[in-house]
C-alpha cells in the first residue's frame, strides 16, 4: 500500500510538471487527465470512492472535454508556437516559481504526519453518507451559494450567447 501510494505521488507530480512544460496544448491536456486520475488514486486510497470517481466524470470527463474544445476551437497549437518567450517572463516564472515553494515549504514544515491506528480506524469516513451528512450540515451555505453563483454564470452564458436580430458579436 505504501510503495502505491509513492507510485501514485511520484507520478502525479510527474505528470503536473509535464502539464506545465509540454509545448503542445494537446499534450499539456492529456497530462492533465493522468494527473487527475492519479489524484483519484490517491481518494481510493484514502477510502474515498465516492470523491475519486466524481473526480474523474466531472473533471477527466467533462472539464478536460471542454478545455480541449476551447484548444482546437481556438486553434492555438499553430499560432502559438511562433512565439518566443522573452527574458523578462522566463525570470518572472522561475521567481513566481520560487516564491511558491517557499510558501509550500513554510506551510507543511509543522505539517504531523499521522500514522496507522487500528483501533480508531474508521473504515466510513470516505462514504457519501458521510460526506452528505457534512456537505447539508456543516457547509449548507457555501453548498447554496456555489448553487446559486452556478446559477448565475449559466443565465449570464445564455444572455451573452444569446443574439438578437442586427446585433454583432465583438
Amino acid at each position: 500500500m505504501e510503495n502505491l501510494f509513492y507510485f501514485l505521488a511520484s507520478l502525479t507530480l510527474l505528470c503536473a510538471l509535464m502539464v506545465v512544460i509540454s509545448k503542445n496544448p494537446v499534450h499539456s491536456i492529456i497530462f492533465l487527465v493522468i494527473t487527475f486520475f492519479t489524484i483519484s488514486g490517491h481518494y481510493i486510497l484514502l477510502n474515498a470512492q465516492f470523491l475519486a470517481a466524481v473526480n474523474i466524470i466531472v473533471y477527466a470527463g467533462a472539464i478536460m472535454v471542454l478545455f480541449l474544445f476551447v484548444i482546437m476551437f481556438l486553434n492555438m497549437g499553430k499560432n502559438e508556437r511562433d512565439l518566443k518567450t522573452s527574458a523578462l517572463t522566463k525570470i518572472t516564472g522561475t521567481i513566481a516559481g520560487g516564491l511558491l515553494f517557499v510558501v509550500m515549504i513554510a506551510a507543511l514544515k509543522d505539517a504531523h504526519v499521522g500514522t496507522y491506528d487500528a483501533e480508531n480506524f474508521n473504515s466510513q469516513i470516505g462514504m457519501v453518507e458521510n460526506l452528505g451528512k457534512v456537505l447539508y450540515t456543516k457547509y449548507l451555505l457555501p453548498f447554496e451559494l456555489a448553487s446559486v453563483l452556478f446559477l448565475v454564470a449559466m443565465v449570464g452564458a445564455v444572455m451573452l450567447g444569446k443574439k438578437e436580430t442586427g446585433e454583432r458579436h465583438f
